[in-house]
C-alpha cells in the first residue's frame, strides 16, 4: 500500500492515508520496542546460563528473516490477483536489492560486535553503550540523507546522551561473575563499535529507500520488508559462514545439554530471541519507512530503561538510582521530540491553511 498521501486527493481520502500512516508508525513503534527489550533480555539469558556462542548470538540477530517471506508471499498473492501471471514477483529495483545486499554485510559485522560485547557485559551496561548509537544516528543522517536538525531534535538528543552518561558513571560494579577486567573492557569497545556502525546503517537504509522512489515510483511498504529481507538474509549467510569457520554446529548439541535451564528451554531461548530480534529489525525498519531514521533511533534510546527494569525483574540486576534517573532523562527527551514534531507540524498545516486561503 502507498503510505503518501497525495495532494490531488479528495480530503476524505487524505484523511484516511493519513490515519493509516499513524496505524502504520504505531504498530512499528511497537514491533521495535518489543523487539527491542526481548531481544536483548534474552541474548544476555543466553550467555548467563552458559551460553558462549558469540556467532550464533549474531546470527539471532537476523535469523528469523524468514518470517517475512509471509507478508510477502501474500503481497505477491495479491498482486497476481490483480494482475495475472504478469505480476512481478518482487517491486524493489535491483539496484536497491543489491545496496540492500551491502547492507546486510554490514549489518552481520554489527550483529556479532554486539553479540560479542553482550557476552562480557550486563544487560543494563551493553543497553547504555547501544543508546550512543542516537549520536552516531543524528551525526551520519545529517551528512547522508541531509536530516534537518531542530531545536528540540538536539535537546531530545542531548538530554538522552546525558541519561546514557549518567548510567555510565556505575558501570565498573555492574560486572558480571566470572568475567574478568580485561574482558569487561573488550565487550565495552565492541559494544560501542556496534553502536557507531548501527548509526550508520540506519541512515543508508533511509537513502536506500530514496533510491527506490527515485523516477516517481512510490515508496510502498512492500519495498520496505524486500529491502529487510535482502538484508536479514545476507547479515544471517554472513553469520552463518562464521559459526561454519568457528565449528558453532558441533558445539551446539553438547552446550544445550550442559544448558542450566535445561535443553529445551536453551531451545525456546534460540527461537524466542530470532523471533524477539527479527521483531526490532522490521519496526526500525518500519519506523524509518514511515517516518526517519532519527525517529527510530530516539525510540530505541527511549526503551533502554524499559530495559533496564525489565533486566532487574527478570535478570535480577541491579535499579540503582542512576537508571532511576537516566528514566526520566529519557522520558523527557521523548516528550521534548513529540512536541518538536507536533508544534511543527501544527506550524506547517497554518501555513498550508493560509496559502489555500490566499489562492481562493
Amino acid at each position: 500500500m502507498d503510505l503518501e498521501a497525495r495532494s490531488e486527493s479528495p480530503p476524505p481520502a487524505r484523511s484516511k492515508t493519513k490515519m493509516m500512516q499513524r496505524l502504520m508508525v504505531a504498530f512499528n513503534c511497537v514491533l521495535l520496542g518489543v523487539g527491542v527489550t526481548g531481544g536483548q533480555l534474552l541474548s544476555r539469558l543466553y550467555y548467563s546460563k552458559g551460553g558462549h556462542r558469540q556467532w550464533l548470538s549474531g546470527w539471532l540477530q537476523t535469523g528469523g528473516w524468514p518470517l517475512m517471506l509471509i507478508p510477502l508471499a501474500a503481497s505477491y498473492a495479491s498482486r497476481r490477483a490483480r494482475h495475472g501471471g504478469g505480476a512481478p514477483v518482487l517491486v524493489t529495483p535491483r539496484r536497491v536489492l543489491l545496496a540492500a545486499a551491502g547492507l546486510g554485510l554490514i549489518a552481520g559485522v554489527d550483529n556479532f560486535l554486539y553479540a560479542w560485547g553482550l557476552e562480557f557485559l550486563p544487560v543494563s551496561t551493553s543497553a547504555i553503550l547501544i543508546s550512543t548509537q542516537l549520536v552516531f544516528i543524528l551525526f551520519f543522517a545529517f551528512l547522508i540523507v541531509g536530516q534537518r536538525l531542530t531545536p528540540a531534535t538536539v535537546n531530545a538528543v542531548a538530554l538522552l546522551t546525558v541519561g546514557a552518561v549518567v548510567l555510565g558513571l556505575h558501570v565498573s560494579s555492574d560486572r558480571p561473575a566470572g568475567v574478568t577486567g580485561a574482558q569487561y573492557w573488550l565487550g565495552f569497545a565492541l559494544t560501542l563499535g556496534a553502536a557507531v556502525l548501527y548509526g550508520l546503517f540506519m541512515p543508508l537504509v533511509e537513502l536506500a529507500y530514496k533510491h527506490a522512489a527515485a523516477g516517481g515510483r512510490a515508496l510502498t511498504y512492500e519495498v520496505a520488508m524486500e529491502v529487510q529481507l535482502v538484508i536479514g538474509f545476507v547479515a544471517t549467510a554472513f553469520c552463518t559462514v562464521g559459526m561454519i569457520v568457528n565449528k558453532d554446529f558441533q558445539v551446539i548439541p553438547r552446550e544445550a545439554k550442559q544448558f542450566e535451564l535445561g535443553e529445551a528451554r536453551y531451545n525456546m531461548v534460540l527461537v524466542w530471541a530470532a523471533v524477539m530480534w527479527q521483531f526490532f529489525f522490521l519496526g526500525t525498519v518500519g519506523v524509518i519507512f514511515c517516518v526517519h531514521t532519527l525517529l527510530a533511533g530516539i525510540l530505541i534510546a527511549v526503551f533502554i530503561p524499559v530495559t533496564e527494569v525489565a533486566a532487574v525483574i527478570f535478570l535480577h540486576e541491579k535499579f540503582s538510582s542512576e537508571k532511576g534517573v537516566a528514566l526520566v532523562l529519557s522520558l523527557w527527551g521523548l516528550a521534548s521530540y513529540s512536541y518538536g514534531e507536533w508544534s511543527e507540524a501544527r506550524a506547517k498545516k497554518k501555513m498550508e491553511a493560509a496559502a489555500e486561503t490566499q489562492a481562493s
